[in-house]
């Protein structure tokens, strides 16, 4: 189940976003948590089976172009191949595509292209 990305999740959210490439850095993974809690057009969301927070997907929500642009999805690397990121990409599609198309930046691309 998709959830809202909450202040008291944070060192969670952290911990996932820390397997994407661009944000191993301690300080540009805080800049990148500070951004989801601050700024209404990213949204941060957690994956959530049973009580284990297994995945995060965060999105920028571009008014001007009606898209959802998918900028961060990660899986615990203890549960990947299990079809988490695609329920999540699912997920996001369910929640955004009757006002926005879903398109991808450059590092989530590969991925999205997939699930397709």
């Amino acid at each position: 189940m998709l959830i809202r990305f909450k202040k008291s999740m944070e060192k969670i959210a952290m911990g996932l976003l820390s397997f994407m490439p661009n944000e191993k850095d301690v300080k540009k993974l805080q800049q990148t948590i500070k951004a989801y809690e601050e700024n209404e057009h990213w949204q941060l969301y957690l994956w959530k089976e049973a009580e284990d927070v297994l995945g995060a997907i965060g999105v920028y929500i571009d008014h001007e172009n009606n898209q959802v642009v998918v900028q961060h999805i990660s899986v615990n690397p203890s549960y990947r191949d299990m079809g988490i990121g695609r329920k999540m990409i699912e997920a996001i599609r369910s929640i955004y595509q009757e006002k926005y198309s879903i398109m991808a930046n450059d590092l989530t691309k590969p991925f999205l292209s997939k699930c397709d």
